[in-house]
């Protein structure tokens, strides 16, 4: 059905109509010498089948074959079919009624029955396959956003699997959905008892507020001017990409679709650079479900992935299985030569799109020897006295309705207490800036001599290793452009000429 979903976004249409057979399983007979295979004994009382019996495994697809064959056999206009569900489009409520016309003079030709109540347009707007459609974008219906911000917190597992179940065909649409819903899970789980605490209260909440605030997906274009930039990313728990897309002309880019989901096996025990592999490898595969496997895409990792694949050989440290580095090796590296060598399949950025401009370094520019500034050590390594100057920084962003905010926080484990800021656009490389900034005002208030920075962030920690000052020597600019977030960064080049700082990359905090 997804395949359908994809391909009816690709068509950006103005009009729909949507035709459902009445019936369709009982308007088909069963040839005589089958009918004894659907024999049944009720209220003793021997029948049979001598239509085709709703239920049975194999009777949407005999249903899905023959209405197919009819629309083939009447050369049906451009549709989309499920079964017994049509859709046509156009870009005139003519064109589609016209279309519509069409086919339900083939299909009751072929003996099918429709009922004017089954038949739905020309309408711009239209449901089909319970999803809402409009200019090629999918939406969820507000009915059904309605029904599932009404429901009360579960009382059960059963409960709770049938909210999850009600929410989970939505996934699609919601940010980081695995990591939200993950405490309903645990609830879940045979071994566990059922317990609804905090952690699953504020999960149903914050799922529920999601839905009510999801955008709408697509449409998919096509053509060498379309930018299809694919954000992937480890995290603590699991895996997070999204692919996103932004025509000619377009000020801001359109959402195609959010994937995400927990580690499995052993996958959590692999380095970063394999979780950053493999969330890639996944977003690679889902991306090219969608905008197929011609089109260009800019891969957008947290860590670099290309120059790993490329090499085509294992590193020593590692913990995913050599098949699997085989695998990731194989599929990216496809996937990245198809095309010619001015526009290969796949380009590697670090970025801030779709708001911002590039970021990062280019091949050449990686194998330049960077002074590499003194890095701090590990945080349960550092004196007793100097861990009051230490602070751990994190930045996150998350789309609400049709917007973007940030949120950029500081931890001082020695006194234990957060401070925040956010705002609205930006992305969650500018949170962590935001944060860099947050750290650098505590220790400019409290007359810090010195800072012990700790970020997840291996952009914030590159660049205050080495980058930054490369970027200062060169008037902040990258191949005569600007820097993204210029000046963020020049701000923070300031400060850190009058506050000793020592910087490490942590995995998580």
């Amino acid at each position: 059905m997804l395949e359908l979903q994809y391909e009816l976004e690709s068509k950006a249409a103005k009009w729909y109509a949507t035709i459902d057979i009445a019936n369709a399983f009982f308007s088909i007979p069963l040839a005589a010498e089958c009918r004894p295979q659907f024999a049944f004994t009720w209220r003793g009382v021997q029948y049979t089948w001598n239509r085709l019996p709703q239920g049975w495994k194999h009777s949407p697809t005999i249903c899905h074959g023959l209405i197919q064959t009819a629309l083939e056999k009447g050369e049906a206009p451009e549709h989309l079919q499920y079964i017994d569900d049509i859709i046509v489009w156009g870009n005139t409520a003519m064109e589609v009624f016209e279309k519509g016309e069409r086919i339900i003079r083939i299909l009751l030709e072929a003996g099918f029955a429709i009922k004017k109540s089954k038949v739905k347009g020309p309408a711009r707007e239209i449901q089909f396959l319970g999803v809402k459609w409009q200019d090629g974008r999918r939406q969820i219906p507000t009915e059904v956003i309605n029904k599932i911000t009404a429901m009360s917190p579960p009382t059960s597992k059963k409960e709770t699997q049938a909210f999850l179940g009600a929410i989970g065909f939505w996934r699609m649409h919601i940010p980081e959905y695995s990591q939200i819903v993950s405490p309903l899970y645990l609830v879940t789980r045979k071994k566990n008892e059922f317990h609804w605490g905090p952690e699953q209260q504020q999960a149903f909440a914050q799922i529920k507020q999601e839905i009510a605030h999801a955008v709408a997906l697509g449409p998919v274009r096509t053509g060498p001017e379309v930018k299809n930039v694919l954000y992937s990313a480890a995290g603590n728990h699991g895996l997070s990409w999204s692919l996103w897309q932004k025509a000619p002309g377009e000020t801001r880019g359109r959402p195609l679709g959010f994937w995400s989901r927990s580690y499995r096996g052993s996958e959590a025990n692999y380095t970063p650079t394999e979780k950053e592999i493999l969330a890639a490898y996944e977003g690679v595969q889902a991306a090219s479900e969608v905008i197929g496997t011609e089109a260009q895409l800019l891969l957008a990792p947290r860590l670099p992935v290309l120059g790993w694949m490329f090499k085509g050989k294992v590193p020593t440290t590692h913990h995913a299985t050599d098949t699997t580095w085989s695998k990731w090796i194989a599929l990216i590296t496809q996937r990245a030569r198809i095309g010619n060598p001015n526009r290969p399949g796949i380009l590697e950025i670090i970025t801030n799109w779709p708001e911002g401009e590039n970021f990062g370094l280019t091949d050449e520019e990686e194998q330049e020897p960077v002074t590499r500034a003194e890095e701090a050590p590990p945080y349960n390594q550092l004196p007793p006295e100097e861990m009051r100057y230490a602070l751990f920084t994190d930045g996150s962003c998350r789309i609400v309705g049709m917007n973007r905010k940030w949120k950029a926080a500081v931890w001082s484990p020695t006194r234990q207490v957060a401070q925040a800021t956010d705002g609205e656009g930006g992305s969650s490389q500018l949170a962590e800036l935001k944060a860099v900034q947050l750290a650098l005002d505590i220790a400019e208030r409290e007359k810090w001599p010195k800072l012990y920075l700790y970020t997840d962030s291996w952009m914030v920690a590159n660049a205050l290793w080495g980058w930054l000052e490369r970027w200062k020597k060169a008037n902040w600019q990258r191949r005569g452009k600007p820097i993204w977030a210029a000046d963020e960064w020049k701000d923070i080049a300031a400060r850190l000429e009058k506050l000793p700082v020592k910087v490490r990359h942590v995995d998580a905090h």
